[in-house]
Formats: structure tokens, sequence, C-alpha cells
């Protein structure tokens, strides 16, 4: 309660501040490439979607090969052994009502057995309350729930906003508020409705920013591929002494 008050107050700073980093901000467009492909040989044992925002859509590189869903896909090959299917379906500006009424209904039918929802950020950022937050993304966790009944479904929460090199201070800190109250709200909606939720990344390094400062280039989502893969339900290549259980 104390956060959502205090952001409140500081809403003056957002908009002004704000407003100024939006205008001065570089645009980057998503990746150019392939949104499905297959690590492995036949048919595929595990398939993988990432969904959500311009962190699905990897906006910021040049090719999809460096995205979050290829990169967990490989590395869930390399890990298990398994073939793995993966599909983008990442957005540039979405947010969670967006992606419940007009992505979903219009995904392909594959069984998926790993779905990464990667949303948040705009959310925060257009400063949506955490009543809408709780009725859109809890809504679409519903909505993904029923489509992909056996798919195991994670969420990832929104980082530290104040080690963005794009976000100067005080902006940083008073989004960052938002982060925290959309972040513990996401979390809650996740044991509710059958998703995991991963905490999120413990480090940022300035490096794995891409030049505008605020999206993560492909050294970044390699990290943040790292850190997802360590969340997983999966069996390993090696030995079952050594499997993750969540």
């Amino acid at each position: 309660m104390l956060a959502s008050i205090l952001s409140w107050f500081c809403f003056p700073i957002y908009i002004v501040q704000g407003l100024y980093v939006r205008k001065t901000s570089m645009r980057l467009s998503p990746a150019s490439g392939p949104r499905s492909g297959q690590f492995g040989q036949g048919d595929a044992e595990l398939k993988v979607l990432s969904i959500g925002d311009s962190s699905a859509a990897a906006v910021g590189l040049e090719k999809t090969s460096g995205a979050i869903g290829p990169q967990l896909a490989n590395k869930l090959h390399d890990r298990t052994g398994k073939t793995v299917l993966w599909h983008i379906s990442g957005h540039n500006s979405a947010v969670a009502g967006e992606i419940r009424d007009h992505v979903v209904p219009n995904l392909e039918p594959v069984d998926y057995s790993h779905i990464f929802i990667m949303l948040g950020t705009n959310d925060m950022k257009n400063w949506h309350s955490v009543k809408r937050w709780k009725k859109e993304f809890g809504s679409l966790l519903y909505a993904l729930r029923t489509r992909f009944p056996e798919a195991k479904i994670y969420w990832h929460q929104a980082i530290d906003f104040r080690r963005a090199p794009a976000l100067p201070e005080p902006l940083g800190s008073v989004l960052n508020l938002r982060v925290g109250l959309l972040n513990r709200k996401g979390a809650q909606l996740c044991v509710e409705r059958g998703a995991i939720c991963i905490p999120p990344l413990p480090i940022v390094e300035a490096s794995g920013y891409c030049e505008d400062g605020f999206h993560a280039n492909e050294r970044g989502y390699d990290v943040w591929s790292d850190h997802l893969l360590d969340h997983l339900d999966c069996e390993p290549r090696t030995s079952p002494a050594v499997a993750r259980i969540i």
C-alpha cells in the first residue's frame, strides 16, 4: 500500500522526466529472421513458446536467433539431448490485455510443453493500475492454461529498472516502485492460476543492454536465458542426479 501511494505521489516526476526520455530515446525494431525453428532431428519432444512484448520479439537484435525463445530451445536441446521446437510470438509495446485478446486466440494449435510469458514492462511504463494488471494478466494466464492445458507456463518478473542505462534518476526509482507492485501481484496470480513465477535477474550489467540502453543485447539474452533455464522443469542429458526440480 505504501509503495502504491508513494508511486502516485511521484507521478509528476514520471510525467515530466518520462516524456523527455520518450522523446529523446532511440526507437528500435524487432529482430528479423524466422519466428519458428527446431534444434535436433525428427519430431520435437519439447516445444517452446515465448510470448509477450519486445523482450519476446528480440527488439534490439539483428536476428531472431539471439532471442530468448531460440536460446532457451538450444540450451534445452544441449541439456536434455531432446529435439526442441521453438516459436516466437513477441509484439513491440504489447501489454497483457492485448496479448490475451489478440495474440492467444490466433496462435497455432501446437501442444507446447513450455510457455514463457515476457510481459509487464509496458503495463508498468503505461502506469497501469494493479487492479488492471490483475484483471488482464490474470485472465491471460487463464486463457493460456485453457488453450494449452498440458504446458508448463512461466512468467519472468521485471528487473530492477534503476539498472537500465536509459532511465535517469529519479525516473528509474519511480518506475521501480511500479515494478515492485506488478511483480508482487503477478507472483500471486501465478501461484493461484497454475503458472511458475521466475524471479528477476539478480544482476543486470550495463554491457547486457543494446544501444538504446533499455532492451537486452545478445549477451543480455544469453544471461537471461541461463537464468530462466535454472527454473525449468526438464530432465538433463547426463544424469538424473543433477535434475532441477521445480
